[in-house]
């Protein structure tokens, strides 16, 4: 795939990338998004009646039948399986520049990196680019949490913060989560 090829850096030769640095952010990702699953669990993500982002304030926020959780939020792209592409919140017309921040970011990472057709606005994907590009920004951001969104054209990809969960009787609690992993992504 002509995504992985690393862009000649001027004065260098040009040369096959091994990609093994990419490879292990993505790794490292992986393995990030797998254990804040697991760490997330325990105030119930996964099992919200419905959820739901709002851009003004930040806020990504789930609602179970006794208490709602909400968190502040990053929008990193978005998955179309039907049109086969990914579209970085960056380049989305749609997406207040407040809510892409970090989208930026991990374009800029891509093209400091040399994976320039990675960083493109929109991105040939599959399920399988869809889940790595996720995971390289779970790993580039140092994510506290992912979430997968549901959409029927397009699935939005997400990070959040630290999650504030208040229950119908008034009370909250708020969970922060923070997943050490080799360094890597600098």
């Amino acid at each position: 795939m002509g995504f992985f090829k690393r862009s000649k850096k001027s004065g260098e030769p040009q040369q096959v990338s091994t990609h093994t640095e990419l490879a292990t952010v993505w790794s490292q990702g992986e393995e990030m998004i797998d254990m804040l699953a697991e760490a997330h669990i325990s105030w119930g993500l996964g099992s919200a009646d419905r959820w739901g982002l709002d851009q003004r304030t930040g806020m990504i926020t789930w609602t179970f039948p006794d208490r709602t959780a909400s968190a502040p939020a990053q929008l990193i792209g978005s998955y179309n399986p039907d049109a086969g592409t990914w579209l970085w919140a960056c380049a989305n017309e749609s997406i207040l520049p407040e809510m892409s921040r970090d989208s930026a970011v991990i374009c800029d990472w891509l093209q400091e990196q040399g994976y320039s057709g990675l960083a493109n606005s929109l991105v040939d994907a599959d399920d399988q680019m869809a889940a790595m590009l996720a995971a390289i920004a779970v790993r580039v951001t140092a994510a506290a949490g992912f979430y997968r969104g549901t959409g029927s054209a397009a699935i939005p990809f997400i990070t959040f913060g630290p999650v504030s969960v208040t229950s119908d009787d008034g009370t909250s609690e708020t969970f922060k989560m923070q997943i050490e992993v080799e360094s890597a992504a600098e």
